[in-house]
């Protein structure tokens, strides 16, 4: 199983739009070595800001290049960006309606040994909470790449959470689901757009970013044991085209959405409030309302019973009812 950095994703498709286009410019908050920006700093220097630990800085910064016409990328770890710099994102990103982007690295449990006050777990929540604000979770190297050249074309603030941890990859010749169901997807990224990847008729399973992939894995399990599960790969958390969502969905009406994120204003309340007029039966499998702990990246996976055992385990209890 081939596992991929997203971070060094980010990094690539940030320089190819740089040699491209001269209006790009990238701010980090002293973390470039862990986001990968330093890249773009050693092929860009002179486009190339490091703000210092001033996170809210950092947006404002950005904010006022925006207005003259140049394309920021503000990165740096998803607790910080999130969360420490919200309100500049509110008043001098979303309130105006800049095309500020903001991607941040070190989003979810996955962060690991830096624990609970590192660990951001809610940042889907306060920036699908922002108008104007699109939210994105890719699942693998590939769609880091799409989704970044994707949103650098958007006049409008867009959230893209990345990650520490290194992920499955999922497209592609090496990817999961040609190794696992010899699946050869033909994806090209848009915003909004819903991706069934495993076709199902017990249950639908909505996923995000890194449970894609462990969604894949269980759904391979489950088939042996008589499970028919769908999987879909919703990477847009705001906003989510509904037709798209809809067509995807199985003839079961049991949905299951899987997030390494709070189950309170992710990707399950935003599948909940996209089908809310909607006949269907909709649980969701996340991070409880508590904080996280310290530990090994894939150790917590297992311990929040995100990784393809700990699903498995959910569908069985809900097919069971």
């Amino acid at each position: 199983m081939l596992k991929t950095s997203l971070r060094e994703a980010y990094a690539k498709a940030l320089i190819e739009l740089g040699e491209k286009d001269k209006d790009i410019v990238v701010l980090d908050a002293d973390l470039s070595s862990s986001t990968q920006t330093a890249k773009f700093k050693a092929r860009f220097p002179e486009r190339f800001f490091n703000i210092g630990i001033a996170e809210t800085t950092m947006v404002n910064v950005a904010a006022g290049l925006a207005t003259t016409g140049k394309k920021p990328f503000v990165s740096t770890f998803a607790m910080f960006g999130t969360g420490r710099a919200w309100e500049a994102l509110r008043q001098s990103v979303c309130y105006p309606n800049l095309p500020v982007k903001l991607v941040c690295t070190h989003g979810g449990i996955t962060v690991g040994e830096d624990g609970a006050t590192h660990q951001a777990c809610e940042d889907l929540a306060i920036t699908r909470a922002l108008p104007n604000m699109t939210v994105i979770v890719p699942c693998d190297d590939i769609e880091t790449e799409e989704v970044i050249k994707k949103i650098y074309k958007l006049k409008t603030p867009v959230y893209v959470r990345l990650t520490r941890e290194k992920f499955p990859r999922v497209f592609g010749k090496d990817g999961l689901l040609k190794e696992l169901f010899n699946i050869d997807y033909d994806y090209s990224f848009e915003i909004g757009k819903a991706y069934k990847l495993k076709e199902g008729k017990d249950i639908n399973l909505i996923t995000c970013g890194l449970t894609t992939s462990q969604a894949l894995l269980a759904a391979k399990e489950l088939e042996e044991e008589g499970i028919s599960a769908s999987v879909i790969h919703l990477p847009t958390i705001k906003p989510i085209n509904k037709e798209s969502l809809l067509k995807a969905l199985d003839p079961s009406k049991i949905i299951l959405t899987i997030e390494e994120h709070s189950i309170i204003g992710g990707l399950g309340d935003a599948v909940l409030h996209a089908l809310s007029d909607q006949d269907f039966k909709i649980y969701k499998h996340g991070i409880k309302d508590e904080f996280t702990i310290s530990g090994k990246a894939w150790e917590l996976v297992k311990y929040f019973k995100l990784d393809k055992d700990g699903i498995k385990e959910k569908v069985k209890k809900i097919l069971k009812k």
